[in-house]
């Protein structure tokens, strides 16, 4: 496990086992890893499962606030990675403006890779609920039914930038692309800055919010 991997479980871990604002404090730690790396598959894997360590080893602590500790903190990867999805969304719009031989190849693999993020989402929690106890893992069960009846902020966010992606013009070939704007790496550094801007309005927001 690299430092910073590291760094977000410790993060986290102690933001559930505090107790208080745990939400917020899940949400901002996640986003701030996000946007430290080039907003591509793996570094995103890489956060939210450690993000999901930290959430179980917090959660030892949590005797009877446990199941409202859980609730906060997977609310708050679920929300952190809806955020994830916007901005990479955005990021494929913009790229696809700027490059004149944007392909469908390109934007399949751009849109599938927004498709994994529910089910990383829906891996992390299945993994903290079999990693920590049987409270815990009832305590997850619970939240996975509940979450497949009413959906996740993430499916919901996947499922309004797949229908926008829609009506995206490809203007390109299904060749090869060329332009370095249009390579996964480019399109990880547009959504890195995106999500930065989006984590940054948020944080502004919620410090308002705060200060009243």
């Amino acid at each position: 496990m690299t430092k910073t991997n590291q760094h977000v479980e410790d993060a986290i871990r102690d933001a559930v086992d505090s107790g208080s604002d745990i939400y917020r404090k899940v949400q901002a730690i996640t986003l701030k890893a996000l946007t430290e790396r080039e907003l591509d598959l793996e570094n995103i894997k890489s956060v939210v499962q450690s993000a999901g360590k930290g959430i179980n080893e917090g959660l030892v602590s949590q005797n009877e606030q446990a199941e409202e500790a859980f609730k906060e903190a997977a609310s708050a990867l679920d929300d952190a990675l809806a955020k994830t999805v916007e901005a990479s969304k955005l990021a494929i719009e913009e790229a696809a403006s700027r490059v004149s031989d944007f392909s469908r190849d390109e934007l399949t693999e751009a849109t599938d890779a927004l498709k994994a993020l529910e089910s990383l989402f829906i891996e992390t929690l299945q993994t903290v609920g079999q990693s920590g106890n049987h409270v815990v893992g009832d305590i997850v069960r619970d939240f996975m039914t509940h979450t497949q009846r009413s959906g996740s902020a993430v499916s919901s966010e996947t499922l309004k930038a797949l229908d926008a992606l829609k009506e995206l013009p490809i203007r390109g070939k299904d060749s090869i692309i060329s332009s370095t704007l249009a390579t996964t790496s480019a399109l990880a550094q547009i959504g890195s800055g995106i999500l930065l801007g989006i984590a940054e309005s948020l944080q502004s927001s919620q410090a308002k919010k705060h200060n009243n």
